[in-house]
């Protein structure tokens, strides 16, 4: 998952962007063997034998190493320099028209601007969601507060659309651009265009009113999806027979102990444990009638919630929300997405089917039934149990330690760059737990960091998430002269320039300083101890650290001179490409001997993958999931007679494999239509491109380094600063991809979505 600044709450406008944004084959060749580096078997020991170290009251440096950021009343007067700064900044953009010589730098200005808010806003929300001290979470929320508030200005402001419009119109300012800063102008182009920049006042108006309900309705409609369901009664010989000899044994005690009825509620073990064991139809019938509920209300929220986007997308003069939000993604236009789709439901549809007449055979076995019978909702995972993910070959323990030596030694043989343990000085962690690396290029040096904070603690959010708290950018064409000053806040400056120059750096082999990227992991994983010793992962948990290193080293390597379009800074339904590719490199033998830290285990070159029945029905179900939302965001919406319940259950009545129940409406607990609104289909449709990359690309040789270096030069490199479609078609050497037009979105969805290593839901 990218955190909160990239993707998983994007807005459509660039200023507040930081605050979520069968082919012919090569002949296989032999990898090089590359010596591991010296600091490979220290990534076991940091990880797996952490030091408890003394947290001293004397730090020697600040957060990030930043010697201001020693307190949190520190953040506070951070903000309000970086406040002083952006507002001198925003006032040079707006005298550009003035100046021939300013207009030729406003673009760079603007991304000045954006990155110097970004720089605080990205730093505060990491830490309202990863530090432990509540002072420091206030001053982070209070910071955060007063920088979007300044930024919500600017998405609205005339004068600074006024000038980018002046850059745009001029030919000769045009061609003085880069690619790179062509893409970034458009950006703030299309962000501006979006936020009803240039309609009349009383429109504008109504534009943030709406914005404003949307954002309310938003909140509510999370904290719906999220609430608890009401419990169901299970009477005690609906429970005869249950599989589960555990749980299932205490229930049948409790049940014969008081004498009454079970309640059940919806996602509680107990709940789980009945979809999965209870031989008798009607208590998991029941159980997911009472799972899938809502309330009239909750009804009420979500759709208000979409008539609020339908009406927000026709006031700037789109057809509908989907249309308004498409057309900068690789799909461009909801058409487009339906193309993907449908193409992709007519590819799968058959496997699940084949899948579903697997489960009623079962089913007609368990019941003794003359034909085959019909698979309903809460027959599922009766007949097809969940099972957790497994490795491809039989593997030793892995430990955190071992994870990321694998992960270190993979990225060298692919890219030459390794992953090295750096000392972190006292006070520039917010925690104990929190590990600093090095990302260290074998021509360059060190290209970024990564602060790992992997373990569960009280009050830590749970999953897992890629912060970028700070973004690549070219710094050393800056021109922070020409900004000016204010009389009397000449400290207030200097306060915010401080904290930028220690970002900065010159690299060896490249031309420029650049400030370099810095990311945050944060994962759950059991912290180690003398007792039990290191930290031993789960293989869904793997699968969890390799798709968020993918994320990481996008960053690092997306070093781009304009931080709008640096690392995962693209397009949302091209931004997971890299973390989903990087699961699949886990179904290489070749790969996880990487895993062995002497070179001593004998891993099995033969994989023993067994076939999960029930995965495509899984992925059918993803389908459907991303054509309600484009239902949901389409004009639909607005016509007086529209009902969200009837629509979900019209789509699986025609389209789908199972029946709609009657009485469940999902959709109020589908929590990614505020998140992704119009954007769900984009995990499927990296889906689809990583699993023929990989198996095109990859998978005759995955630690060959050409093959590395063309990905990582090719893909990697560029960040958001150059059309996703130019750079898949170039990768798969496939030309007619290159136009992203509409038979590229059906050729997609015609790609199986194979190999699959992927966990639903991790993003």
């Amino acid at each position: 998952m990218l955190a909160r600044n990239v993707l998983a709450h994007s807005t459509p406008f660039r200023f507040s962007g930081c605050l979520f944004s069968n082919s012919s084959r090569h002949l296989a060749t032999t990898s090089q063997y590359i010596r591991p580096a010296a600091h490979d078997k220290a990534l076991i020991a940091l990880f797996d034998q952490p030091r408890h170290a003394f947290r001293s009251p004397f730090a020697t440096t600040g957060l990030f190493g930043h010697p201001s950021l020693t307190h949190p009343r520190a953040l506070i007067s951070l903000a309000e320099a970086t406040l002083v700064r952006a507002q001198l900044l925003t006032d040079r953009i707006l005298r550009a028209r003035e100046s021939r010589d300013e207009l030729f730098k406003a673009v760079k200005n603007l991304d000045r601007l954006s990155d110097m808010l970004c720089a605080v806003i990205d730093l505060a929300e990491l830490i309202r969601n990863a530090h432990p001290d509540r002072m420091w979470i206030d001053a982070a929320n209070s910071a955060y507060e007063t920088l979007c508030e300044f930024m919500n200005v600017l998405n609205t402001h005339v004068g600074l659309y006024e000038v980018l419009k002046a850059v745009l119109y001029d030919p000769q300012i045009v061609k003085s651009l880069t690619p790179e800063a062509y893409q970034t102008a458009l950006i703030f182009w299309r962000d501006f265009e979006k936020s009803a920049i240039d309609l009349p006042p009383e429109q504008r108006n109504k534009f943030v009113s709406l914005s404003s309900d949307i954002l309310v309705l938003g909140r509510q409609f999370l904290e719906d999806a999220g609430a608890a369901r009401p419990p169901t009664a299970i009477k005690p010989t609906e429970l005869d027979g249950l599989k589960d000899k555990g749980l299932g044994v205490r229930l049948q005690l409790q049940a014969q102990f008081t004498q009454r009825d079970l309640l059940v509620y919806p996602g509680s073990l107990q709940a789980q444990m009945i979809m999965r064991a209870a031989p008798a139809e009607e208590p998991r019938r029941r159980v997911y009638i009472a799972a899938n509920s809502s309330t009239p209300e909750q009804i009420e929220v979500l759709e208000q919630l979409l008539r609020k986007r339908a009406e927000l997308a026709q006031l700037v003069g789109r057809d509908s929300f989907a249309h308004m939000t498409l057309d900068d993604k690789m799909a461009k236009t909801p058409e487009n997405v339906m193309n993907f789709l449908d193409a992709l439901m007519n590819h799968t549809r058959p496997f699940a089917r084949r899948a579903l007449r697997t489960l009623s055979q079962r089913k007609q076995a368990h019941h003794g039934l003359p034909n085959l019978p019909v698979i309903q909702a809460w027959d599922r995972d009766f007949y097809c149990p969940p099972e957790p993910p497994a490795p491809p070959i039989p593997l030793p323990p892995l430990t955190v330690g071992t994870v990321f030596m694998g992960l270190s030694r993979l990225f060298q043989h692919l890219y030459g760059i390794s992953l090295r343990p750096a000392d972190a000085a006292s006070g520039e962690t917010w925690h104990t737990d929190v590990q600093k690396l090095e990302v260290v290029d074998e021509d360059k040096g060190i290209i970024g960091w990564i602060y790992a904070d992997l373990f569960a603690r009280r009050g830590k959010p749970g999953g897992a998430a890629h912060y970028t708290v700070r973004c690549s950018r070219r710094t050393d064409d800056d021109d922070e002269m020409g900004d000016g000053t204010i009389e009397g806040q000449e400290l207030r400056i200097q306060e915010s320039q401080e904290f930028e120059a220690i970002k900065r750096h010159r690299l060896p082999n490249q031309d420029g300083v650049f400030q370099l990227p810095l990311v945050v992991l944060l994962c759950e994983f059991m912290r180690p101890s003398v007792t039990r010793g290191a930290t031993v992962l789960e293989w869904h948990e793997v699968l969890t650290l390799f798709h968020e290193m993918g994320h990481a080293m996008h960053s690092m390597i997306g070093r781009t001179e304009y931080q709008n379009v640096s690392g995962t800074r693209c397009a949302t339904d091209f931004v997971e490409l890299p973390s989903i590719l990087m699961e699949h490199f886990l179904n290489s033998p070749a790969v996880l001997s990487l895993f062995d830290a002497d070179n001593t285990s004998s891993i099995r070159q033969v994989g023993n993958h067994h076939e999960d029945p029930c995965h495509s029905i899984d992925t059918y179900s993803q389908i459907l999931l991303a054509a309600i939302d484009q239902v949901y965001h389409s004009q639909a919406v607005l016509d007086p007679s529209f009902d969200s319940t009837s629509e979900l259950a019209n789509l699986h009545n025609t389209r789908g494999l199972l029946p709609h129940v009657p009485g469940t409406s999902f959709q109020t607990q589908f929590g990614h239509l505020f998140g992704y609104g119009a954007t769900y289909y984009s995990y499927l449709f990296d889906r689809a491109i990583a699993s023929r990359v990989w198996r095109n690309v990859f998978s005759h040789d995955p630690l060959n380094r050409e093959t590395g270096e063309k990905y990582k030069q090719e893909v990697l490199s560029y960040g958001g600063g150059k059309d996703p479609w130019r750079m898949v078609g170039v990768l798969l050497n496939a030309p007619e991809l290159e136009r992203g037009d509409t038979e590229a979105m059906r050729e997609v969805g015609r790609w199986k979505i194979e190999d699959e290593v992927g966990v639903p839901g991790r993003h």
